[in-house]
């Protein structure tokens, strides 16, 4: 699939996982400029290492649940030649994340208010103080985008035993979260619907990132295409959402999860 972004600047929140490196991947070769922020640490690292060189990057330490880290960042952006028109929140708290910071994850009944309010921080707070200096710096200046990346478990609920002795599991403030930022979504898109910003959730299904074989055959029979997605077949329909083509659609959650949402 290809569509040029040669017009079109992206600022990506937390960039530095599987689908976010995915997303600058594509959105360069599409002509795009990328600019990418994600917290200090090795992710943040692999990032420069990896684009640093590339006259259409730039990349940010943010951390978007610091409000000072957010406040003023689009003017910032402004004076360095990077002005976006397209603005992508993925930045979140998943559970395969919580895993690599080498916790036990928590079951239900153990997961504590700090986890809880943490997730919920990252994945629709941080989320909404980007969304406002949107508001304040870019939305009726110019022709915008906000894509907010949300999840195939916002609207729907995920078969618990499918993670049955698996490393990882569902957890229950990723969804509540994600299912708040398509809220968010629907009430920005009406908000900002006469101001020349579209507006939409984005939805990913199940991406295989090295499940065992035993996972892959789980989630595969819940999917109507059998299967776990690959980076590229989700980053292509986000450069579609990226792209001029999608700009009579917003206030809507594009879900791109093999069917897994239409049963």
């Amino acid at each position: 699939m290809s569509f040029s972004l040669d017009k079109k600047t992206v600022f990506i929140t937390g960039a530095g996982g599987l689908l976010g490196t995915t997303y600058i991947e594509s959105i360069l070769k599409a002509g795009g400029k990328v600019i990418a922020s994600e917290l200090k640490g090795e992710r943040s690292k692999n990032l420069e290492s990896n684009f640093g060189k590339n006259k259409n990057f730039l990349f940010l330490n943010i951390d978007v649940t610091n409000e000072n880290d957010v406040l003023g960042i689009f003017k910032k952006l402004k004076e360095k030649s990077f002005e976006p028109n397209v603005v992508i929140n993925n930045a979140a708290i998943t559970g395969e994340f919580l895993v690599g910071q080498d916790k036990d994850f928590p079951n239900f009944s153990q997961t504590s208010l700090e986890e809880w309010k943490r997730t919920l921080d990252v994945n629709l707070t941080g989320c909404f103080l980007i969304a406002r200096e949107m508001d304040r710096d870019i939305v009726g200046k110019y022709p915008s985008k906000l894509i907010n990346v949300t999840s195939m478990y916002a609207l729907k609920a995920p078969h618990h035993d499918i993670y049955e002795n698996m490393p990882f599991k569902s957890f229950s403030a990723y969804s509540a979260s994600k299912a708040g930022l398509h809220g968010l979504t629907t009430w920005l898109a009406s908000y900002w619907s006469k101001r020349e910003c579209n507006v939409n959730s984005f939805s990913p299904g199940a991406v295989f990132n090295n499940h065992s074989k035993e996972f892959q055959e789980r989630v595969g029979k819940l999917i109507m295409s059998g299967k776990m997605a690959q980076p590229k077949e989700i980053s292509d329909v986000m450069l579609f959402m990226c792209s001029e083509g999608s700009n009579h659609i917003t206030g809507q959650m594009i879900n791109v999860d093999g069917g897994f949402s239409a049963w």
